[in-house]
């Protein structure tokens, strides 16, 4: 059987991609521990661990009619983010894919009558929820695979989704995945005029005292391994706009066992903010098996 070896709640708020003398200014002379922490995460971790094939469930790219995970054998060029093209331009990557795992889904999703498909279009385009993480995670000749957020989906739809991709790495023999939620927890800015005054990662700049009290109470969730309070509380946490309305920790959540999963996340920055959004990294341990 294959195994899920590892899995991370992480956020690629675009601040990490800042050269780090312009985040410690933006940061009033320290350090955002979203950049920090996403190195500890990778000395202590990704370098270490023994795994095939990362999976990012990426927050920024937004499908309508089917959740969509990407077959190519290597996706490479330049990339400028059309939204922040100031702070990610002409970022190289070089990604080797994973296409027998992407096929290996999509063909469970059609017998299991769950809309994901399998696209290796050499056009679609890339997403820098999946770059920014490749840039501090990534490992040379590592596959990395990207599953989109179906903006029609529900919560039930998104925990099928993930259930659908653990269930098809475990019938991959010997196959070893890291599993990447990339994205953030609420989701809303300040308003422009703003922005530059509310760049630094206190918490105080979140948005509202009702949001930052929501994502600290699922940080708490999470840490004591309690994603079925997350789960079951996600009427009242839409009222916050998680990102993607947390479709991407919600898949990961289904391949780890939905309500059923007891892994404890492991804090790998403080809660911080991000322009008016909270951010965080948070990884999960997990026994073989995955998170049940």
């Amino acid at each position: 059987m294959g195994d899920i070896a590892g899995a991370g709640l992480l956020s690629h708020a675009p601040v990490i991609m800042f050269p780090e003398p312009a985040r410690i200014a933006a940061n009033g002379g320290s350090d955002f521990t979203l950049a920090t922490g996403l190195e500890r995460l990778r000395r202590e971790v990704t370098d270490t661990a023994r795994y095939d094939t990362v999976v990012v469930f990426d927050s920024h790219w937004a499908t309508t009619t089917e959740a969509v995970i990407t077959a190519h054998p290597r996706r490479k060029g330049l990339f400028t983010s059309d939204e922040m093209p100031s702070a990610i331009s002409r970022l190289p990557y070089d990604l080797p894919g994973d296409p027998a795992l992407a096929h290996a889904v999509a063909g469970l999703a059609a017998q299991r009558k769950v809309w994901i498909e399998a696209n290796d279009d050499p056009h679609l385009p890339i997403h820098y929820a999946t770059l920014n993480l490749w840039t501090y995670l990534g490992r040379t000749g590592k596959p990395w695979v990207s599953v989109s957020v179906c903006q029609t989906a529900t919560t039930e739809d998104f925990l099928r989704i993930g259930e659908v991709v653990g269930e098809a790495i475990a019938g991959l023999a010997g196959r070893r995945v890291l599993l990447l939620a990339s994205g953030g927890l609420s989701h809303r800015f300040r308003p422009l005029g703003e922005l530059r005054d509310r760049m630094a990662g206190d918490p105080a700049n979140i948005v509202t005292p009702g949001a930052r009290a929501a994502d600290e109470q699922r940080i708490a969730w999470l840490e004591a391994g309690r994603h079925d309070e997350v789960i079951r509380s996600m009427p009242e946490y839409l009222r916050y706009a998680p990102e993607a309305r947390f479709g991407h920790y919600l898949m990961l959540a289904g391949a780890l066992g939905g309500e059923a999963c007891r892994a404890r996340g492991r804090r790998f920055s403080a809660y911080e903010n991000g322009i008016g959004t909270g951010q965080a990294h948070l990884w999960f341990d997990l026994p073989a098996g995955g998170g049940r």
